[in-house]
């Protein structure tokens, strides 16, 4: 991973991948009700015509509860198959080919850690390269959560996950599992970027504060900085993500980024951004915590 996060001894790559994606899949299961949220605000789009129409989702808590109240608790976790898949493939690449890609780009004769650049680079290069890989994953983990939009009594597109991908496939064809897949690279490269290189420099300063030490508490602070960074800057290519990916009307990122700034304003580019954050920053914390104690133990096995 990064520099801070380099274990103590040797593991091989096989157990960093494992370690990743076990990491990653651990905390994809504990927030997925936020992101589920999260998709649904973003999805939500003004009333066209003089009618006021209020909205249905409000807020984080408030989308969570009327989910729960309307379609039942388990819709909250709509998309975890595809979500663990994607997470596996998604979260053991990126994590795991980091350290590579940095050596890669420093130079196999460089002594040090690497300059910031490096990293950032490093880290917008495996993010792309995973999720070039994982987009059918997201496609239709982001397709089952919105399911719960359709009105009421209206038949469902499909039956679970592999029914999902299956029916895309037949309907679609093979080309629109990669839906969407322009904006999901700048998104998880950015915010590959963002969680990674902010984590490895937030926990670096605070290990600078008199009291702190490399323990739970300092990744906890470290993981909410990184989540912090990364919704703020990935926000407005995850909300193209999210309609492009649930509502198959856009033409291309660029058409859904003007059709969503006419229509909805600026401000719909940060829509779900209480819910993208508690995501993202519960998320970062689990997933780095979780990460540790996955690489201590892949460490001993080595």
């Amino acid at each position: 991973m990064v520099a801070d996060l380099k274990p103590k001894t040797e593991i091989s790559f096989a157990g960093i991948l494992a370690s990743s994606a076990f990491a990653a899949s651990v905390a994809e299961l504990c927030t997925i009700p936020l992101d589920t949220a999260k998709v649904r605000l973003q999805l939500q789009k003004k009333a066209l015509g003089d009618g006021v129409v209020l909205p249905k989702y409000r807020g984080m808590l408030g989308t969570v509860s009327t989910i729960a109240r309307e379609e039942g608790f388990s819709a909250l976790w709509k998309g975890i198959v595809p979500g663990l898949h994607r997470q596996c493939i998604f979260g053991g690449l990126r994590i795991g080919l980091y350290d590579p890609v940095k050596s890669l780009y420093v130079g196999k004769d460089f002594v040090g850690d690497a300059p910031l650049s490096k990293k950032i680079l490093a880290a917008l290069t495996t993010g792309a390269l995973g999720i070039i890989v994982a987009n059918p994953t997201d496609l239709v983990k982001v397709r089952l959560q919105a399911e719960g939009k359709l009105p009421s009594g209206a038949p469902r597109r499909y039956s679970g996950a592999m029914n999902a991908y299956s029916t895309i496939v037949r309907q679609e064809g093979v080309g629109a599992l990669w839906t969407g897949v322009g904006p999901n690279i700048a998104r998880n490269a950015i915010i590959n970027a963002a969680e990674l290189a902010s984590y490895d420099q937030v926990k670096q300063s605070i290990l600078k504060i008199p009291g702190f030490s490399d323990n739970v508490f300092t990744h906890l602070l470290a993981g909410l900085g990184a989540g912090f960074f990364a919704v703020c800057i990935g926000s407005p290519v995850d909300v193209v993500k999210s309609r492009m990916m649930g509502d198959t009307t856009y033409k291309s990122t660029l058409d859904c980024f003007i059709k969503t700034l006419k229509n909805d304003g600026p401000l719909a580019f940060y829509k779900g951004f209480v819910p993208n954050f508690g995501r993202l920053g519960s998320w970062n914390v689990i997933m780095f915590l979780t990460l540790e104690q996955a690489k201590k133990f892949f460490s001993r096995q080595a």
